[in-house]
């Protein structure tokens, strides 16, 4: 079993001075929603994503390397830009990490970030951005520890990116991913994520995304924040067994293809996850009234034609919506007759499963 502190860093430091790298990172959607979490980063319940493709994060990071070594010495940009607020997070980050990559004080570095998708376009782009950063520091002790195998060089990416933003740990590798304890899910851990490792069903293959931007504006309430909100939750324990049991019946069902399993699942969990706000203390509601057009619109849509297309939530008003491939042409004419008038400014991102990080400079 893998600890914690097998992700510490004790190599002997191999002699680097400069460099630079550079890595892709995507969003993610979950299917079985994490919410609520421990110390450390570490989930109440287990979840499931599907990584996506065109949604994600570019960083480049340049290193040199410093004479002082007593603390964190880094430049942030984005989109080639200082961006002075976002630093506090990168100090954060690196203070988190620091015992697993002390190597971080020898150097200075820049980072240099830009996201595929809209700025401000109501993805969280937390999950891909630190997934890109840990995959860069990876690469770095990489450098620092030729002999470092493949498997590590992943687990420890996705162990870091969690400890920036939890669900960028399931940014990392693979098109469907598991994170946290499961009984059922061979090599499942809450320290990172896990490729799925059964058979995916061909009805699951370049599985789509049509994302509807409703609301673009501010999270009305922080991830951590809402995260927060679980403890002392007065239905924390059924929604965690809950999320468990969805987790086997989601397993299955990505095995074995049925569609209108998967579509009851996904559904609930985005309902289940509005709920646990809207019972928490304080409460919100997060939902807007055209994401509720949207759900009715979808409902109907299926009803009538038969089309297995869904719908899940992020902790927002944003609609992603989910459908196989082969309905791409039918459920894109719908979405543009019946649902794009909600978006906000009509606005919509076209994206589909993809297969996580990837490295841009050889």
């Amino acid at each position: 079993m893998i600890s914690e502190k097998d992700f510490i860093f004790n190599e002997t430091l191999a002699s680097v001075n400069n460099g630079s790298f550079q890595w892709s990172a995507p969003s993610n959607i979950a299917l079985v929603k994490y919410w609520g979490k421990k110390e450390n980063q570490i989930p109440a319940n287990p979840s499931i994503s599907f990584t996506l493709n065109a949604c994600k994060t570019i960083t480049k990071l340049d290193f040199s390397k410093k004479e002082n070594k007593n603390g964190f010495s880094f430049d942030l940009l984005f989109e080639g830009k200082p961006k002075e607020d976002f630093k506090p997070k990168i100090q954060k980050f690196f203070e988190r990490i620091a015992v697993y990559c002390p190597y971080l004080k020898s150097f200075h570095f820049t980072i240099d970030t830009q996201n595929t998708f809209p700025h401000s376009s109501g993805i969280a782009s937390s999950a891909s951005g630190m997934a890109a950063l840990a995959m860069n520091i990876m690469s770095l002790e990489k450098l620092l520890n030729p002999e470092m195998p493949d498997d590590y060089f992943y687990q420890k990416a996705s162990f870091l990116a969690r400890l920036g933003s939890g669900s960028a740990c399931r940014s990392v590798k693979g098109n469907i991913v598991v994170w946290g304890n499961h009984a059922e899910i061979s090599g499942s851990t809450d320290l990172f994520g896990v490729p799925f490792s059964s058979e995916v069903h061909s009805n699951f293959k370049n599985y789509q995304d049509t994302i509807l931007l409703v609301d673009k504006g501010e999270k009305q309430v922080s991830s951590t924040v809402g995260h927060d909100l679980m403890h002392n939750h007065p239905f924390a324990e059924q929604r965690f067994a809950q999320a468990h049991h969805n987790l086997s019946a989601i397993k299955n069902v990505i095995e074995n293809g049925n569609l209108e399993d998967f579509i009851k699942i996904v559904e609930s969990e985005a309902l289940t996850l509005h709920a646990m706000m809207m019972t928490s203390m304080p409460y919100f509601i997060l939902m807007k009234p055209n994401t509720l057009e949207i759900i009715n619109k979808i409902w109907k849509f299926r009803n009538e034609t038969k089309i297995p297309i869904c719908f899940t939530l992020d902790a927002g008003a944003n609609v992603h919506v989910l459908y196989p491939e082969n309905v791409r042409v039918e459920t894109l004419q719908f979405i543009k007759d019946e649902l794009v008038g909600y978006c906000q400014n009509g606005q919509y991102i076209c994206d589909e499963i993809g297969f996580g990080s990837q490295s841009l400079i050889d």
